[in-house]
């Protein structure tokens, strides 16, 4: 940009202060046009706590603010939302309202209804970008599986195996993940899978579900525990050490579920979060000519291509079956190659440039007006598709997509709209 985009940080929890480490990531390496001119929570020590590390981590301190209102006075231009999901809808239609483009946290909004709610914020201010800040499609490792999919490396995709279980009794990073009426933690850490579903085999049409509540009791290990379970990139451990060393959950905690997809291909999708013993982590696809085997999102472990042809391939040699693969020049830069199989980096590194992709887009997006790649009608169908799922699991029947988008299947998600 020819200036840079003033932005404020809404939201100044673990979450926001991790997101600032993807403006340090951009400043690093030369890229940042953004100015982090405000820190706003209203929690004051919150927004004081994220300036203070913006001032070490940047080198420039924003003004800590305690609401929207207060923004217009630091010709604030956008805003990144890191608040808890059920106040997505309320903000976003507060900055749109203001003449500020916004990049939010997943899930969009807390329901269905309260994301439909951004896309018509959206359809209502076109001149106003609303980016979705979705990672996992962004990990360099899911780039080059969709262009293996394009490239036909498996031929047409026919099933998805999804799976993932752990997490014991654990706190899965903070106790509102676990409250049903603050963003559960099927919906919260699913919309990553919904999204990626959707963008490696296209639009979901229809779900079936079952779901359970297995642990009746979570225990806070006060960061003790580092990883995705405990505090990734251990910025919660302050928070987490103010909350109740034991708790009784009230969201459920896993999902088992089958998914149609436009196409006639069809996933099975787990989704454990009470899992004990061998976790497991499984994303596997198998087409009309062979199966790709995909790996954890954000480790950066090679995939794997099976044909029965013999014509498979694995670690770099699947870089032969898509000559033209090209990584975008922001994501090559930030990962140091454009033709990429793999990568070795720690989490929090990672993290921040992944992060970085996406203030980089709020950015470009601003200044050029090209639409950004996960919009809020984008992130309401990753929404709809887990609470589909729920939503078949209250029915007993198989719903659709188009039910779930219309409101005519909402029987979940009822008291959660009602609370909003």
């Amino acid at each position: 940009m020819s200036t840079s985009l003033r932005l404020a940080i809404v939201g100044c929890g673990g979450m926001g202060h991790r997101h600032l480490m993807g403006l340090v990531e951009l400043q690093r390496q030369g890229l940042l046009t953004l100015d982090l001119v405000a820190a706003c929570d209203p929690v004051a020590e919150n927004a004081q706590s994220l300036a203070r590390l913006a001032k070490a981590e940047l080198g420039s301190e924003p003004v800590p603010v305690s609401d929207l209102a207060s923004l217009a006075a630091h010709g604030v231009q956008a805003i990144d939302i890191t608040s808890p999901p059920a106040l997505h809808h309320h903000l976003i239609a507060e900055a749109a309202a203001m003449g500020i483009h916004v990049m939010t946290e997943k899930p969009v909004g807390l329901t269905v209804a309260s994301s439909l709610e951004i896309c018509e914020t959206a359809r209502s201010h076109p001149d106003i970008v609303i980016s979705v800040a979705e990672n996992y499609r962004r990990d360099p490792i899911n780039r080059l599986a969709r262009a293996l999919l394009d490239a036909g490396a498996i031929g047409a995709p026919r099933l998805l195996q999804m799976n993932s279980v752990g997490g014991q009794n654990t706190m899965l990073i903070t106790l509102w993940r676990h409250m049903r009426r603050l963003g559960g933690i099927l919906v919260d850490m699913g919309v990553h899978y919904g999204d990626m579903l959707e963008y490696l085999l296209g639009p979901v049409v229809s779900m079936y579900g079952q779901v359970r509540l297995h642990e009746k009791e979570r225990v806070n290990l006060v960061g003790k525990a580092e990883g995705v379970l405990g505090n990734p990139g251990g910025f919660y451990a302050k928070w987490q050490a103010a909350m109740p060393e034991r708790f009784e959950p009230d969201a459920e905690d896993a999902l088992y579920g089958l998914l149609n997809f436009e196409s006639g291909a069809v996933a099975q999708y787990t989704e454990d979060h009470a899992g004990w013993g061998q976790p497991l982590w499984e994303r596997t696809i198998f087409g009309s000519e062979g199966s790709m085997d995909l790996t954890e999102d954000r480790h950066g472990q090679p995939l794997t291509v099976h044909r029965t042809d013999g014509h498979g391939a694995a670690g770099a040699a699947v870089l032969d079956l898509v000559p033209d693969f090209r990584l975008d020049p922001l994501t090559a830069q930030l990962f140091g190659r454009d033709r990429l199989w793999t990568y070795e980096m720690d989490f929090t590194f990672v993290d921040r440039k992944l992060l970085a992709l996406e203030y980089a887009e709020l950015a470009h997006a601003v200044e050029t007006g090209q639409a950004v790649e996960v919009d809020a009608m984008q992130g309401t169908r990753a929404v709809a598709v887990i609470y589909g799922l729920l939503e078949s699991a209250v029915e007993g029947r198989l719903v659709t997509m188009d039910a779930v988008l219309s409101g005519e299947v909402s029987g979940y998600q009822r008291e959660i709209n009602e609370s909003l």
